[in-house]
């Protein structure tokens, strides 16, 4: 860990700020302090994945906790996240640094071109020296592309600005075989694999009440991250410090998988199905066990109204889904392909037909 030069840093609301709302100074310098103090000597580059936006905003307009509606929750974000990248600038100004701000929707992860000009921004912002705050844009995310409190958000920028490390911080030091709050329960000191975690009751609750995050989303996180070959530490903001120092605190996560196309893990993770292909059992061990694209001959049905490039999920005859990929034809075309093959396709309706309906390129088996 203390070896890492590019570190992707996660923090969430509990952690910033008060349990009626607004920024904690304090806290967010205190912060500061310590990823300033990481990167003074040139040779390590960091994000920054901010939570409290929405958090930030609840005192100002007068709110007395987080809504549950989702237009209140975007108000609260317009005038929160103003409030957080100015607290972030001044903050950083101190050191002279310069803060530079990157507001993502998973749609932006999950449209390849959006996907790189984000990952260019970031790469941009390293090379000129100021420090990315990224956060997820609550003020126009919508219900079905919220990321859950940034933590699936950090493990994705980790992948995309190719991390060495992933730090989520929260207001727990790490994951524990229990309750911590009850005596006799223990740290886990290091997850290897899935099964380390198969006996521990993941709690889900924040104790400041002010994030949607909990220790849920941030395991799911972390698996996500070490499955893509970074590897993660979660621990608590007062110890970010010895963290990045690669000091034995919280709970390490061992990558458990090899980096992939940036494409198929937000393919995975972060991209919003806009339809179905219900495939025959031929197909279904072609694409899944064989790796192979789907072709219009092993299409049974489809469902949903999707364009060509959209996501699309992948069912057997049950119903279950096997995969996920772009589409690479408008729902309304698909019905006429069902079943033919690519030849006669092309015989009778030109050669524009004669070609993948999901490319295996751009085609992710969701393992169980």
């Amino acid at each position: 860990m203390g070896e890492a030069r590019r570190i992707v840093v996660k923090i969430g609301s509990s952690s910033l700020t008060t349990a009626a709302g607004g920024l904690d100074a304090d806290r967010v310098d205190a912060l500061v302090d310590v990823l300033a103090k990481v990167r003074s000597g040139g040779e390590r580059e960091l994000v920054l994945v901010s939570s409290g936006a929405i958090a930030a905003g609840l005192a100002p307009l007068g709110l007395a906790r987080r809504p549950r509606d989702l237009a209140r929750q975007q108000a609260a974000a317009s005038v929160g996240q103003g409030l957080l990248v100015a607290r972030y600038t001044a903050s950083f100004a101190r050191y002279g640094v310069r803060v530079g701000q990157v507001l993502l929707t998973s749609d932006d992860m999950s449209r390849r071109a959006h996907h790189r000009n984000a990952s260019r921004t970031l790469d941009k912002l390293f090379a000129m020296g100021a420090f990315p705050v990224v956060n997820e844009n609550d003020t126009v995310a919508t219900d079905e592309i919220r990321f859950g409190d940034n933590d699936r958000l950090a493990a994705l920028v980790a992948h995309l600005v190719h991390a060495d490390l992933l730090v989520l911080l929260s207001d727990v030091d790490g994951v524990y075989d229990g309750d911590p709050a009850r005596p006799g329960t223990s740290r886990i000191a290091e997850v290897r694999g899935p099964q380390d975690l198969a006996h521990v009751d993941i709690g889900s609750a924040g104790k400041a009440g002010v994030g949607t995050g909990g220790m849920v989303t941030k395991v799911e996180a972390a698996r996500i991250a070490a499955a893509a070959g970074v590897p993660v530490v979660l621990t608590s903001a007062v110890h970010a410090g010895d963290a990045l120092a690669g000091a034995d605190t919280g709970t390490y996560f061992h990558p458990t998988g090899r980096r992939s196309a940036d494409r198929l893990l937000w393919l995975q993770h972060a991209s919003t199905p806009q339809g179905a292909l219900t495939l025959d059992d031929g197909a279904v061990r072609a694409v899944v066990e064989r790796r192979k694209s789907l072709l219009p001959a092993g299409i049974a049905g489809v469902e949903g109204e999707f364009s060509a490039g959209d996501p699309v999920e992948l069912r057997d005859r049950a119903g279950r889904p096997v995969a996920r990929g772009l589409v690479n034809f408008d729902a309304k075309e698909i019905p006429r392909l069902i079943g033919r093959s690519t030849h006669d396709l092309a015989r009778d309706l030109g050669p524009g037909y004669e070609r993948e309906v999901v490319h295996r390129d751009d085609l992710v088996v969701l393992h169980p």
